[in-house]
Formats: C-alpha cells, sequence, structure tokens
C-alpha cells in the first residue's frame, strides 16, 4: 500500500528543488514546463490523492504540452485515481522509463570528502561542465542554469575534483527536514572509479548539516549501477512512479 502521505511530502519537495519555467494546475494535477529540460519539469503530474483523469482533461493536457512544443507527459506516482493508467493507456499513451524515489537517513558517519567543494550557489562553470557531463537531451547549459538559478530552498553545488582537474558535479537541496539529491554526474571517461559516491556521500554531509533528517533521489528502475549504489548507502524504495507518454512515430 502506498503511502500517500510520504510521496505528497516528496513530490512538494521536488516541485521546489527543481523550478519549471511555468506551470497551471487543473483539476487536481500539476502540469509544469521547462522547453522539455528534464521529465521532472515536463510532466503532468498529481497534486491530490484520488485526481482522475477523462477525456477533456486528457485533451487539455495534450494541447498544453503541444502549444509549448514539449512532448507530453503524464508522471503517475501513486498518488492519482488507481484507473489513471488504464485510462491513458486506452488513449495510446504508453508507458515510458519507470522510476524509483528513493529515501535514505542521514547518519553521524557521513562527512564531505576532502576532493569535493560545495558552494551555496551555481557558478557558470558548474552549469556549463555539468550540463556538457550530463550529454545527450540534458546538455543544454541555458535552460539548466535558468533551472538551479531558481532554487529558493538552501542548496549545495557540489564539484569533485581528481589529480587538479574537475570531474564530478551534484545538486542537493535541503527542504522541511529532507535534502533532494538531483543530477549527480561524473565526466564520461571517468566513470567506474567511484567518485559518484565520493559525491553522494558528501551531499547527504551537507543536508545533514544543513538540519535535515532524511535523503531522498529518484533514479530510473533499470538503472541497475545506481541502484547498487544506492542501496549502499541506505536508500530503499519510498515509491515506483511511471510515466505515460505518447509513441514515438514511426
Amino acid at each position: 500500500m502506498a503511502d500517500l502521505a510520504l510521496i505528497r511530502a516528496l513530490e512538494e519537495r521536488l516541485i521546489n528543488a527543481w523550478p519549471a519555467f511555468e506551470i497551471e494546475v487543473v483539476e487536481g494535477w500539476i502540469l509544469r514546463f521547462a522547453e522539455g529540460y528534464s521529465k521532472r519539469a515536463n510532466a503532468a503530474t498529481p497534486l491530490v490523492p484520488g485526481a482522475a483523469v477523462d477525456p477533456a482533461l486528457i485533451d487539455h493536457v495534450l494541447r498544453s504540452f503541444e502549444e509549448r512544443a514539449v512532448a507530453p507527459c503524464f508522471r503517475l506516482t501513486g498518488v492519482e485515481d488507481r484507473r489513471c493508467e488504464e485510462v491513458l493507456a486506452a488513449r495510446g499513451l504508453v508507458d515510458f522509463d519507470p522510476s524509483l524515489c528513493l529515501v535514505a537517513p542521514l547518519g553521524p558517519e557521513l562527512a564531505v570528502d576532502p576532493s569535493v567543494v560545495i558552494r551555496p550557489a551555481p557558478k557558470a562553470a558548474w552549469i556549463g561542465a555539468a550540463a556538457a557531463a550530463y550529454g545527450g537531451e540534458k546538455a543544454n547549459a541555458d535552460r539548466l542554469g535558468r533551472i538551479v538559478r531558481a532554487i529558493r530552498q538552501p542548496a549545495a553545488f557540489a564539484t569533485l575534483s581528481l589529480d587538479g582537474e574537475d570531474a564530478g558535479w551534484g545538486l542537493a537541496v535541503c527542504e522541511r527536514g529532507y535534502v533532494g539529491l538531483y543530477d549527480i554526474v561524473v565526466a564520461p571517461n571517468l566513470r567506474g572509479l567511484g567518485l559518484g559516491r565520493r559525491l553522494v556521500v558528501s551531499l547527504m554531509a551537507w543536508g545533514r548539516d544543513a538540519g535535515a533528517a532524511q535523503a531522498y533521489l529518484q533514479m530510473r528502475e533499470a538503472n541497475e549501477v545506481a541502484g547498487s549504489l544506492y542501496a549502499s548507502l541506505g536508500f530503499t524504495t519510498a515509491y515506483r512512479y511511471a510515466h505515460r507518454v505518447l509513441p514515438a512515430p514511426p
């Protein structure tokens, strides 16, 4: 049985920690738009328990995203009416990229790694390097910069150095007892060396020192490497969420 109170608590913090450029609130759903940069900021997500969908609401959501040239996406967290998956599937929206939200306690053993520098605001160099390391659809430094500069909660922008060169980047945002970890990334040629773990532990330690008791993060369910890392640090699944999107054209 899903813990609806926990889902709501974490989803509220996510909305604040990863701001969109525009939002709409429609019949218990929040529609967020950020010019397509990341699914979490470009989706319709249920706000209230039992939020449902019907043909008129689906039409409105699809139109709102298409008007902004953003791929429509329903992000289903378990808060919504249980029939939503069936209704959206009947409308032709397909399951895509199932993901997990994980939580972990923050213990006294955590410490910031000496190779990690943490700043309270993003510098242009951090934004550019992090976007380049993400690559693909998240390589747009302008959009990443607009998102992270809009964060209003206490935040940590971490850079890990290896042999005098910047090698990894990560973001944490602290709000009301939780610290969210976002977009941990290591330079492509340096992956597999344990650098990601050092970033994660450092950001968890920062969150504890900032007053958080728990950490949370989101990851793709299929990412077994990340899942093993997070499990070793005490993370467990708080809830699973799915995306419903229109199928790609042939």
